[in-house]
């Protein structure tokens, strides 16, 4: 049996809707029912094959890990799912044996392997999904929703490191991610967020989102404006997401001494950062985050979803068929949205 699927075949930008085999599952593994799937910058750089996908990926490859789907069948070995389960998935796949594995840090595995990037992911209507990486969905949560668990559970883990209530917080970047971070700062009783970008739609997207202050880094000097809300102080939490190397440094020269700095945003090479003045001299708490802690970051993201208080649904800002996916990723690449899915 056959199946749609989009497939990165040829190391140009661009990718092939085209017909593929129903993949075979392994005793550990669940067949996985697609019923939606979100593009992630990861995505982007793979559709663009830019220096960062073409160092990382073996090609051919069906990419896409951002999704949610309805188990068909399961492995000999599985327990805890069974056909009819609500899913969706956790990227990283761990080996299960390594020192970060064996010591509750499953999420930076010594040999991690991620979905549709190492092995075959979800742009597809099937894909395998190790039991491992399976969350069960709660039955209140749509598949489109699930879909955006994963980068919804990044902001859960970046805020996470740090406690937001009564503090002054700055997140700089406004992408979904970004505007995640801000909702969860929010609703952990922050006094004020800001949020910075260059991208006016995002700006106003996450106004729409409850963030307190925006600021268009092209239109206002952003040091100035934070040195003036804050009166030469500075804030408390500074969060970077953009992953623009010439961010770091103003970014930081927003935080107040003795804050915490939160970085996120993947940088495409080596960054040069002034960490004597805004480090060192401010005794900065400097935390590196990436993905989602398995499984307690998924606890808390899928409370606060469930909590009544936080509505993500607005940050879904586009859907498409698989098909349509030309169309989705020249979207995508505008950075002027919100999330957009695929509706498989």
């Amino acid at each position: 049996m056959e199946m749609k699927a989009l497939i990165k075949e040829k190391p140009v930008q661009g990718a092939t809707f085209q017909n593929r085999p129903i993949p075979q599952i392994g005793e550990n593994d669940l067949l996985v029912r697609v019923r939606a799937a979100a593009i992630c910058g990861t995505d982007i750089h793979i559709y663009q094959w830019n220096e960062y996908a073409a160092s990382r990926i073996k090609l051919p490859l069906l990419f896409g890990h951002e999704y949610s789907g309805e188990v068909m069948e399961v492995g000999k070995n599985v327990t805890n799912f069974k056909r009819g389960d609500r899913v969706a998935a956790e990227t990283h796949v761990p080996c299960g044996r390594c020192f970060q594995c064996t010591t509750g840090l499953q999420h930076i595995c010594q040999d991690m392997k991620i979905l549709g990037v190492h092995r075959d992911g979800a742009f597809s209507e099937y894909t395998i999904l190790p039991e491992v990486c399976a969350w069960k969905l709660d039955a209140s949560i749509t598949y489109d929703i699930g879909a955006t668990m994963e980068p919804f559970g990044i902001g859960v883990h970046a805020m996470s490191k740090t406690k937001p209530a009564g503090k002054k917080v700055i997140i700089f970047g406004c992408g979904p991610i970004g505007i995640y971070a801000q909702m969860v700062a929010k609703l952990s009783g922050a006094e004020y967020v800001i949020g910075v970008d260059v991208s006016q739609e995002r700006l106003d997207l996450a106004r729409n989102m409850g963030t307190d202050i925006l600021l268009n880094a092209k239109e206002v000097n952003v040091v100035d404006e934070v040195n003036k809300m804050t009166k030469g102080l500075g804030v408390d939490i500074v969060v970077e997401l953009t992953g623009n190397k010439n961010v770091l440094n103003d970014a930081t020269k927003t935080l107040r001494r003795g804050g915490e700095i939160v970085l996120v945003g993947l940088f495409s090479g080596p960054v040069e950062w002034d960490v004597v003045n805004n480090v060192i001299y401010k005794e900065a708490k400097v935390y590196g985050v990436t993905g989602r802690i398995m499984w307690e970051t998924w606890w808390s993201a899928q409370s606060m979803l469930l909590s009544g208080k936080m509505d993500v649904r607005p940050v879904i800002t586009h859907r498409f068929g698989l098909k349509d996916y030309d169309q989705a990723f020249q979207m995508a690449q505008s950075a002027s949205t919100g999330k957009i899915v695929f509706e498989i």
